[in-house]
């Protein structure tokens, strides 16, 4: 059994089924971890979503900010803008089925005996994994549950930045979608900064990457995450990041998790990519 791990797919079907073949995935035999964002911005979240819903229990699939976006459209609380492009996923037949599957996704999962997480963004430098995962299950049961569209209302917003257990309950929620499904930089005080976005070394004074916070509580647990297109596939000893792009015409990657090897990748079409570089960087 091989467990690999795939970046933001982003409704890129056709890379993400190339991908799967040039990796000889079997659902039978191997394990797929999904960094979420299966929708939105590509041209076929349909098929996207039908495909990994087929691959049975073989894929672990948390959710991103995109396909909270979705559920939040499905629910009335966003509206569909002219940038996204999951209409035929809101239209098809199998519409209720595909919703019902997608909101049941974790937002962080846990694998306590490999001590491997697999969340979209990331784990705030506050949190332990055990708050991390406590708090996602809380987002977690209500989205399972029969009054998940009204849970969606107070989704969207920046504040607050800086978590405590004296937030109402909506805030705490609002916070932790945000940390683990669109967190990228935090400042010196491990508040959240949901405005910049670019590589490591373009930010402004005084934020930092949110894997390099000096005091990351997470820390001797090895994160997999994506979101991050701009940080591109990284590859260290406590993290492995793999937003490589594919939706805005790069590559999408996997990586195996079990057994160390070099990236597999193919472009933005499903073309292989040859020379696929050395295992870290």
């Amino acid at each position: 059994m091989a467990l690999y791990a795939i970046g933001d797919i982003q409704g890129c079907a056709a890379a993400f089924d190339a991908l799967l073949r040039k990796i000889a995935f079997r659902p039978s035999r191997d394990r797929l971890w999904l960094v979420g964002d299966l929708v939105n911005r590509g041209p076929d979240s349909l098929a996207v979503l039908r495909r990994v819903i087929g691959l049975g229990r073989s894929v672990t699939c948390v959710l991103g900010n995109h396909d909270l976006h979705l559920l939040a459209t499905v629910a009335g609380r966003r509206d569909l803008s002219p940038a996204d492009t999951f209409g035929e996923v809101l239209a098809a037949p199998d519409a209720e089925h595909l919703v019902d599957w997608l909101r049941r996704r974790p937002l962080m999962h846990y694998d306590a005996s490999a001590r491997r997480a697999l969340v979209h963004a990331g784990i705030p430098p506050g949190w332990t994994v055990a708050q991390a995962r406590e708090q996602a299950r809380d987002v977690e049961a209500l989205l399972r549950g029969r009054r998940w569209r009204a849970a969606l209302r107070t989704m969207y917003g920046n504040q607050p930045s800086e978590w405590s257990r004296k937030l109402d309950r909506e805030d705490q929620r609002r916070y932790t979608i945000n940390a683990l499904t669109r967190m990228r930089y935090c400042d010196k005080r491990g508040r959240l900064d949901l405005s910049e976005s670019g590589p490591p070394g373009s930010q402004p004074r005084g934020l930092t990457p949110w894997f390099d916070a000096p005091e990351r509580r997470s820390r001797g647990v090895h994160i997999v995450f994506g979101h991050w297109a701009a940080l591109g596939l990284m590859r260290r000893s406590d993290v492995t990041a793999l937003d490589s792009g594919c939706v805005w015409g790069n590559c999408l990657t996997a990586v195996r998790l079990d057994k160390p090897g070099r990236a597999v990748r193919v472009n933005c079409t499903g073309k292989i990519l040859r020379g696929h570089g050395p295992p870290h960087r």
